[in-house]
């Protein structure tokens, strides 16, 4: 019970900590958004695809690695290997960060010139190859708090760093933004390294002072680095193709919308609409559900090493059901208020919005997605989870290249829905399958469905539209709409005595 009442608060944290962070993330990325414009943030977003493939490369697997191994040390009551473990980790992920970084800055150039055909990307790449050894060892650092359950200072570490990050951002963006697009994106480079590097410093304070690491015991005959290696190579290969496969499809959609008819500015401008202003929208609800996905790491793969097999099928049940009561609410809200979203976020963009109501009904499938991919890697099912993830974005390429052209924007909607439904069909199968949980179709998707239309279908009797283009009245409309979904929920019989005994659980008294 103690563990369970442990999880929870521990989860409760991360949730609070990260919907601050998510909430301040979204506003600033929406006053970058509207302070650089659509076509910068296009620019960036080629940037961040590239940056994106040089931090899985940096990491390599590395945090699951450590939450992992530090967990069953746990389990198998060794917590004197611990040191051990970190010192092998740390050097893997210093290694491959500084390998990285090399890659990244030598061939920077190259890949702005023949492969993002924009050069103003040169320089924002070269400058984040600076933050790629710091984001590894960080990552190191990070699954070590997650595993012993002392996520709070993760949270600590995040909150700095978005301050950091903003603050820095802010101050750079004041004097390189009059010089153009390329300065601007050279600003928001600059500022993410910096938060990198305190993140870093904090993040090895913070370990160094733990008294956790400091117990000895002694040494062991296992050899960590082929159980390490065992970890990261499949989760670290799957994460590169994938990683490689999304930054060649992220190169694609610019080109292939020229193709299909638009102009390079306008191409750009489209593009920096989906990927960085409609998609934190979309995925800034998840955070109630990823803060703390984390943990479950580290939960499973304790189980697993004891055998609890009912501990494992009655986490998956759990998770899955809470998942996709949430992530239907939160679709058929965010439908509902799709164009209002877009208009009160970012005024200068026309598309915002339509975009928004195009991918909500998918918000469901994304969250699971997520949630299950989460689930194996703490039973496991990592190699699993590496054949589907490069299968989907084998997928996403090969569509892209031979549909965009033809069809527009409207068939990479059509794309990222296709790639959403094989991944999670995949993946909920196989976890389905070892956990031997049986889903209950009815009150996780039929009843819920009920509930948010019925929930929306109320809240549009009660709000006027021309009265929600306003953030505080949109807010306002939410909030009562999301209230409406649980008393539904509640008169349908959905949540009940099991949601009850949790609140019991956090809220009671040890042993309660």
């Amino acid at each position: 019970m103690r563990k369970s009442k442990a999880f929870l608060y521990n989860a409760l944290l991360l949730v609070a900590v990260s919907l601050i962070m998510r909430t301040v993330g979204i506003y600033f990325n929406v006053y970058i958004s509207n302070k650089i414009g659509a076509v910068a943030m296009g620019v960036f977003s080629l940037v961040s695809g590239i940056y994106g493939f040089g931090i899985t490369l940096a990491t390599s697997g590395v945090n699951l690695a450590v939450t992992r191994l530090v967990s069953e040390a746990l389990g198998r009551e060794q917590p004197g290997e611990i040191r051990r473990i970190m010192t092998r980790c740390v050097l893997y992920a210093a290694g491959f960060g500084l390998l990285a970084a090399v890659l990244l800055l030598s061939l920077a150039e190259t890949i702005a010139f023949r492969w993002l055909d924009d050069l103003r990307t040169t320089r924002p790449l070269r400058l984040l190859a600076l933050a790629l050894p710091l984001i590894s060892v960080t990552s190191a650092l990070n699954g070590y708090f997650t595993a012993i359950r002392k996520v709070y200072k993760n949270a600590i570490t995040v909150f700095v760093e978005q301050c950091i990050r903003i603050f820095c951002t802010v101050l750079l963006l004041g004097s390189l933004l009059p010089s153009g697009v390329e300065y601007s994106c050279i600003a928001l480079a600059g500022g993410a390294v910096l938060a990198e590097l305190s993140s870093l410093i904090i993040m090895s304070v913070l370990y160094l002072l733990d008294p956790g690491r400091k117990r000895r015991e002694r040494p062991s005959e296992k050899r960590y680095i082929g159980k390490i290696l065992g970890i990261t190579l499949p989760v670290a290969f799957s994460s590169y193709v994938r990683s490689g496969l999304l930054s060649v499809e992220h190169s694609l959609i610019p080109s292939g919308l020229k193709k299909y008819g638009a102009s390079s500015e306008t191409s750009l401008a489209i593009y920096g609409t989906l990927s960085s202003m409609v998609f934190p929208v979309v995925l800034f609800p998840a955070v109630f559900m990823t803060s703390f996905s984390g943990l479950l790491v580290p939960e499973l793969a304790e189980s697993r090493a004891r055998g609890n097999k009912a501990r494992i099928g009655r986490i998956v049940s759990r998770i899955m059901r809470l998942t996709l009561l949430f992530s239907v609410g939160v679709g058929g809200i965010m439908l509902c208020y799709a164009r209002e979203l877009g208009a009160v976020l970012y005024k200068n963009s026309a598309y915002a919005g339509t975009y928004i109501s195009l991918l909500a009904p998918l918000v469901p499938v994304m969250y699971l997605d997520s949630m299950t991919d989460v689930m194996l890697k703490g039973l496991g099912q990592q190699f699993y989870s590496m054949t589907v993830n490069i299968a989907d974005a084998l997928l996403s390429v090969l569509l892209v290249w031979l549909w965009l052209p033809v069809r527009g924007i409207n068939a990479y909607i059509a794309i990222i829905y296709i790639a959403e439904l094989v991944n999670t069909s995949l993946s909920i199968a196989r976890l389905l399958a070892i956990s031997h949980v049986r889903p209950d179709f009815i009150n996780w998707i039929i009843k819920p469905t009920a509930a948010v239309i019925g929930a929306v279908s109320l809240a549009r009797l009660i709000f006027r539209p021309q009265a929600l283009y306003t953030k505080a009245a949109l807010a306002y409309a939410v909030v009562v709409t999301g209230l409406l979904y649980i008393l539904l929920l509640s008169g349908l019989f959905v949540l009940g005595k099991e949601d009850l005994n949790t609140l019991r659980r956090l809220f009671g008294k040890p042993g309660a």
